[in-house]
């Protein structure tokens, strides 16, 4: 697959990755690289990825806890410590191998350390190979609220090598096609029409539509990079997403939901939200709920979740002079940006999801 160029970095795609990470070290004359990892990828991607390497700098590994509860600035605080000891200086590399949670994070940790150090991302999950890899947002959530710290800086490279989606389990799978989804929704009939069977989906296929999907978020983050205006249609399911993600991740009376597992209500409830406010199709709307629940478990509300589901929204990123911001559907394909909605009309769409 042609690599894609995006803002300041490059994607680069399976053997590709090698060729380039490797003649990007050999070029740079960086001091030390430093490879951050979890639990998970320190396993199953770290030995693969370090017999590609061709390099005699000093490597040192940096290993944090796995999972979206470690992404915060106490975890930052422990990896900006050990980079200290080790010596790290602005001439070193970093090299984030992981999911979102690792190139979230190892990106705000590098582009805050010294003032900036290069990096490069690794992602090896599927939500972070159609969403993290491109678009340059970097940091951590503040609590249980999602995303609140942070800066807009882009990776050296980013480095996608499918292969390590082989040992991803089927529910992290699942997660990252939610946001494949939504860039069909968003963008048009031609790439939603390609997920109308997900049954036939293999990773034999899935290579070319993560190929689509980076090409999709880096069109529309290079005309509008600091989501002032179109991407924010990316945001498409995630005002009501995330506050569901970040109710479930706070509640001990709840199990945690994966981020696409949350989007996928949150894409549910936005497009009952728009046929009721923009004429959205009834019927498509219905099919949209018919397929995502062929697919996806069906999340269980009481309704005593509902008002503090509310009341998190008030957190959303979008947000601003105290109103609460949605991305709406005209059609598939066609977004409206900003759009207010009443409390009404939120909890008429959870009695839809739910029924």
């Amino acid at each position: 697959m042609d690599s894609i160029k995006a803002n300041d970095s490059i994607v680069h795609f399976n053997e590709r990755c090698y060729n380039n990470i490797n003649e990007h070290i050999k070029s740079s004359n960086f001091s030390k690289i430093f490879i951050l990892v979890d639990q998970n990828t320190h396993e199953h991607c770290l030995p693969k990825f370090l017999n590609r390497l061709e390099t005699d700098k000093i490597i040192e590994i940096i290993e944090i806890e796995s999972g979206e509860i470690n992404k915060n600035i106490d975890t930052c605080v422990g990896v900006w410590n050990t980079l200290s000891e080790l010596d790290a200086d602005r001439k070193s590399l970093m090299i984030n191998i992981g999911g979102g949670v690792i190139t979230d994070l190892g990106g705000f940790v590098a582009c805050t350390f010294k003032r900036g150090i290069s990096y490069v991302n690794v992602p090896t999950t599927l939500l972070s190979m159609v969403d993290a890899s491109v678009g340059g947002k970097t940091g951590v959530d503040l609590g249980h609220l999602k995303n609140q710290i942070g800066v807009i800086s882009n990776p050296d490279l980013v480095l996608i090598d499918t292969s390590f989606l082989d040992t991803l389990p089927k529910e992290q799978m699942r997660s990252g096609l939610a946001e494949m989804l939504k860039h069909g929704l968003i963008t048009g009939e031609s790439y939603w029409n390609k997920f109308q069977d997900l049954s036939k989906l293999t990773l034999d296929n899935l290579d070319e539509l993560i190929h689509e999907s980076v090409i999709i978020k880096r069109n529309v983050v290079e005309e509008d990079p600091f989501e002032n205006g179109l991407r924010k249609t990316l945001n498409f399911g995630h005002t009501l997403g995330h506050a569901i993600e970040s109710y479930f991740l706070s509640n001990e009376n709840k199990t945690t939901l994966l981020h696409g597992e949350a989007i996928v209500v949150g894409m549910i409830l936005a497009s009952y939200i728009s046929t009721e406010l923009l004429d959205f199709p009834k019927e498509t709307t219905q099919d949209i709920k018919d397929l995502f629940l062929s697919y996806y478990d069906k999340v269980n509300f009481q309704d005593i979740d509902y008002d503090a589901i509310i009341e998190l929204l008030k957190y959303d990123k979008k947000n601003n002079h105290g109103n609460i911001n949605f991305v709406l559907l005209e059609s598939i394909g066609t977004c409206k940006i900003d759009c207010l909605v009443d409390n009404i009309v939120i909890l008429d769409a959870f009695q839809f999801y739910a029924n």
